[in-house]
């Protein structure tokens, strides 16, 4: 016990490294704030500060961190790009070009540097090839267009 209170800093060491396993998992960035309080914690250890100071200062430190520096980090990394949808999803309301007349049943376009089957919604006016359309929906493999705005 003598050589865990002489090597407390150890302890606190450890306490961050834990922090930062669970911070791995959930990627909600707070337990890598408590893992700087933890860090705090470790250089008063280190400094010769009485272990009630310590964990004060942890306390603190962690708390500044998730007030003050969690919200940037989140939104930093929340920009639209980076939590918008992904794959087929991701092409509804985009704008694609007509290179074969679109009809209810066939036709081509150029959408996000790929040719695309397409189509138009039943009742809804053909594309013709140079139009640029908006994708409405993506049904399998075809795209579901329209030539009208948004």
């Amino acid at each position: 016990m003598e050589w865990l209170s002489d090597n407390l800093w150890l302890a606190w060491i450890a306490l961050a490294m834990i922090f930062v396993a669970v911070e791995a998992a959930t990627a909600d960035f707070v337990f890598i704030m408590l893992a700087g309080g933890a860090l705090a914690g470790a250089l008063a250890a280190g400094s010769g500060v009485v272990f009630s100071l310590q964990v004060v200062l942890a306390v603190l430190v962690a708390m500044l961190l998730i007030g003050l520096v969690r919200p940037l980090v989140k939104r930093q990394f929340a920009t639209s790009e980076a939590s918008g949808s992904i794959g087929s999803a991701a092409l509804q309301g985009r704008l694609a070009r007509v290179i074969e007349t679109v009809t209810e049943t066939d036709g081509r376009v150029k959408l996000a540097g790929e040719v695309w089957s397409a189509r138009v919604p039943d009742g809804a006016p053909t594309c013709e090839p140079g139009e640029e359309v908006r994708v409405l929906q993506i049904d399998g493999a075809t795209v579901v267009v329209t030539n009208q705005p948004a």
